[in-house]
């Protein structure tokens, strides 16, 4: 395509402090949100006849670590199609050559709130079931991908008014581990699980903590564990759910170890005192079993040691869940990611440049002959059922 068309195509709008150049086809540009990777907007895109998400990758090459998780978003949003993961509608870039590259817009399906808005309501037990079941399906499609979230948390999840949720992110690579003794940077670690705090290895039921300590703000209205670094995190968790066993102290490095073991001992509180009926909806003696169903499925997800934790699967399983059990939703077919050393690769910052750039290209060569993905507007549901 010649310049001058393609720079027809575009225009640029102030967005905050930040200056948003898009293609025209993109209108009525508002904020909406923020992150450590970039400022989202909510534009209507006049092609699909539908209000979309428009996320502008923050400065993606500033360094490896920012070039990395860019290239990884981009790859695992292209390759992922489930109900409950976030649809990746468009990419592209105004720049037009390699060396002029520097921004990554990502155009995706627009939703009504974060499940950190949603907390805030009281929902039914319906609800409450409904949007577990909805994680536990979308957390199940990656695992079926080989890949483990680890940072699951009510910021990174949206919900629609119809209840439908999906999960907006792909978490954290296998080489950005962090451990207890690390720096600490500010992220929210509420939802992390002992073994990712603590630095240990993990398997897939990681991620089931992060879904209990969901589940458990949801019930109380308030952060379970809000520790203000990682240390302070772990204290939170044994103060509550009681200092862990031997055989756990046993798998942890000896620094670790050593810092664990030398905590004061905590009993910590069974699940009726940490959840008390009052929390749960109540009118009846239904809701009274529904209560009884939460409990038990709270205290085996918040395990400390994930030999004993619940797995994705169980969770499905489990009666409070198990309602909405799907076959199609549950054991769709897993994506095909076509990447296998994803995770593990490091490249230059210029060599990551230049890897992001062809899939932008990509994209845009498949999508020259028409929209990939997206519903037209009279498939989008409006309806206010939350």
């Amino acid at each position: 395509m010649n310049r001058n068309k393609r720079e027809k195509e575009y225009y640029s709008i102030d967005v905050g402090d930040s200056t948003f150049t898009v293609l025209k086809r993109y209108q009525n540009l508002r904020p909406i949100g923020s992150g450590a990777q970039g400022i989202v907007c909510s534009a209507y895109d006049h092609v699909l006849e539908r209000n979309v998400a428009i996320k502008k990758l923050s400065r993606p090459f500033q360094n490896q670590t920012h070039a990395k998780r860019a290239y990884r978003e981009l790859v695992l949003m292209k390759c992922v199609n489930h109900k409950n993961i976030i649809g990746l509608l468009h990419v592209f870039t105004p720049q037009k050559t390699l060396e002029e590259f520097q921004d990554v817009y990502l155009v995706m399906e627009l939703m009504d709130a974060n499940l950190c808005q949603v907390i805030q309501m009281e929902l039914d037990h319906e609800r409450l079931s409904y949007l577990l079941y909805q994680m536990l399906c979308g957390i199940k499609h990656l695992h079926a991908a080989g890949i483990i979230h680890r940072d699951l948390k009510p910021s990174n999840i949206v919900v629609k008014s119809d209840c439908t949720l999906k999960i907006l992110d792909f978490g954290l690579a296998r080489t950005a581990a962090t451990g207890l003794l690390m720096t600490p940077y500010v992220v929210t670690r509420y939802y992390r699980a002992p073994e990712v705090i603590l630095g240990m290895g993990y398997q897939a039921n990681v991620d089931v903590w992060s879904v209990g300590c969901i589940m458990a703000e949801m019930v109380r209205g308030s952060v379970l564990f809000p520790g203000t670094d990682h240390i302070d995190q772990w204290n939170k968790v044994i103060e509550q759910l009681g200092t862990p066993s031997q055989e756990f102290m046993l798998k942890l490095n000896q620094s670790v170890r050593t810092y664990v073991e030398n905590r004061p001992r905590y009993a910590g509180y069974s699940f009726e005192k940490l959840f008390p009926d009052v929390l749960f909806p109540a009118d009846s003696d239904h809701n009274r079993l529904k209560a009884s169903q939460a409990r038990d499925l709270l205290s085996k997800m918040l395990v400390i040691d994930a030999s004993k934790r619940i797995s994705v699967d169980e969770a499905l399983q489990h009666p409070y869940i198990n309602v909405w059990f799907d076959p199609s939703e549950v054991e769709a077919p897993p994506p095909a990611i076509t990447d296998k050393q994803l995770d593990e690769r490091e490249h230059t910052v210029e060599e990551w440049k230049e890897l992001i750039y062809k899939e932008v290209l990509d994209w845009e060569e498949r999508t020259k002959n028409g929209v990939i993905r997206g519903q037209p507007a009279s498939l989008v549901n409006t309806s206010k059922h939350l």
